[in-house]
């Protein structure tokens, strides 16, 4: 990941049922390894924080694009600050969408992925939220591999405006290969939640499957704003995962 990669960078709006879905695709000048990333941000949506994160994930082949997660309401083309009226913001647009409609927008994004020119598969990369969306872009047969940053809501069923989204319960589905990736300090998703995700998946039948907890970990730890930014960890997780993508 430290090897100079000469980076695109363009804003597309992705046709999908309920109107266009505003993205970042981030891609090598040479076209890349093949592989085409859908990469789900936390409530905040496109912030620098998470498009810096999809750079280095670009710098290391990958054709990367970022999609709005609330791209049909009030806060389209919204990318939120990280402070309290931004989180209430990010959970209220949480709240106010359906799994349906994510799930619906995660089709677009992936259809739209497949036919650019020289991407070859798919793979799906998300944080907070986006690991949970992330989640259930990996039911989709087209997704080769998955990996998951701290995903919220996967234990309980919680996402968005469904109380249960049962993702858990669909783990069946996931034909491609999973990493799921917690820090061991992450309040949203402790210890007993990390055994009931990885118990969960294991009862379902996934045998190529990663689970990674990252010691002293707290929630959001590769976010690269504010204290519980780690950047050790984040060094780590990230040539984690690339390798992991890569097809190890």
């Amino acid at each position: 990941m430290s090897r100079a990669v000469k980076l695109r960078e363009e804003e597309v709006r992705v046709p999908a049922t309920e109107g266009e879905i505003r993205a970042v695709v981030i891609a090598p000048v040479d076209g890349g390894r093949g592989a085409g990333v859908l990469l789900y941000t936390d409530i905040f949506q496109l912030t620098e924080s998470t498009l810096r994160t999809a750079r280095r994930l670009a710098a290391s082949g990958f054709v990367v694009c970022v999609p709005e997660i609330y791209p049909h309401g009030e806060l389209a083309g919204v990318a939120l600050a990280f402070d309290d009226a931004g989180k209430q913001a990010g959970q209220a647009g949480a709240a106010a969408t359906t799994v349906a409609r994510f799930d619906a927008d995660r089709v677009a994004v992936l259809d739209y992925l497949q036919a650019r020119a020289g991407v070859d598969r798919l793979c799906a990369v998300g944080f907070c939220i986006g690991g949970h969306l992330a989640f259930r872009a990996a039911f989709d047969p087209r997704v080769a591999a998955t990996v998951c940053f701290y995903p919220t809501g996967l234990h309980d069923g919680a996402l968005g405006a469904d109380a249960d989204a049962a993702s858990l319960a669909g783990a069946g589905a996931i034909a491609g290969r999973l990493m799921v990736v917690f820090g061991s300090r992450d309040p949203h998703v402790p210890a007993q939640a990390r055994l009931q995700v990885v118990g969960a998946l294991y009862e379902a039948g996934l045998t190529d499957l990663e689970l990674h907890v990252f010691a002293g970990g707290e929630h959001a730890f590769m976010r690269d704003v504010g204290a519980r930014y780690d950047p050790e960890l984040t060094d780590l997780a990230l040539r984690t995962a690339v390798t992991f993508l890569e097809g190890r």
